[in-house]
């Protein structure tokens, strides 16, 4: 059966992560989260002074990007990769509303979006690959063969990062993610390089009222029909 280059895009916590990483695992492709490379950028700023308040620093962090390397590893127990940067395991850290309010700024940087970009191109060279993120079927890979574009209500994602935060027993106001999930959407709408939409060719989803094992099913349809053609 043929590799492909499978791009799921959409907006914030609609489950784009957890359907890709379980389709990557299901047909033994690997999963890239282009999300945490931004989430880990990030984390890096909030960690080395890059951030004043809300303002970036964008000069430092422009210098410093070349210190900034991201890389994944699967997890021996759970069998699903986790985010490091400079060889740290950063995968809880990056998941943190703290990063999660400052993300959008940071990913709509051209230099920064340059960069990442570059790394997720050269990680994709060989097919065989499932990547989420914003961009992905529309910048990253233009040309993958199976695109899919996810949707939500804004209340459903935020119920959604609320219960997972509490799962983790993070302190959480489903308030403030509410009103954390509309900014993301209107910034990463309106960013002036790659902005989130779908691609021509991309297949819409909305699992506003879908379940994990119905969304899980149509994915794997879509794939099936696609390498089988």
């Amino acid at each position: 059966m043929k590799k492909i280059t499978i791009a799921i895009d959409g907006f914030s916590s609609c489950g784009k992560s957890t359907m890709a990483k379980d389709l990557a695992r299901e047909i033994g492709y690997i999963y890239i989260d282009s999300g945490a490379m931004y989430r880990a950028v990030t984390l890096y700023s909030i960690e080395n002074g890059i951030f004043n308040g809300d303002a970036i620093d964008t000069e430092k962090l422009k210098h410093r990007m070349k210190d900034i390397h991201i890389s994944f590893r699967i997890d021996p127990e759970t069998g699903r990769p986790n985010t490091y940067l400079n060889d740290v395991n950063v995968e809880n850290k990056i998941r943190t509303m703290e990063v999660s309010s400052k993300v959008s700024p940071i990913s709509a940087l051209d230099f920064v979006r340059s960069a990442m970009v570059k790394q997720q191109q050269a990680m994709g060279r060989e097919k065989g690959i499932v990547m989420d993120g914003r961009d992905i079927g529309t910048t990253v890979f233009p040309d993958a063969e199976l695109k899919i574009f996810v949707t939500a209500t804004p209340e459903i994602r935020a119920q959604r990062r609320y219960d997972e935060l509490k799962a983790k027993g993070q302190e959480a106001s489903f308030d403030e993610i509410l009103e954390n999930v509309k900014q993301r959407d209107y910034i990463d709408q309106n960013r002036k390089v790659s902005p989130l939409k779908k691609a021509d060719d991309a297949l819409l989803l909305d699992n506003t009222e879908l379940t994990i094992p119905q969304q899980k099913e149509w994915l794997f349809d879509q794939y099936n029909q696609v390498t089988k053609a």
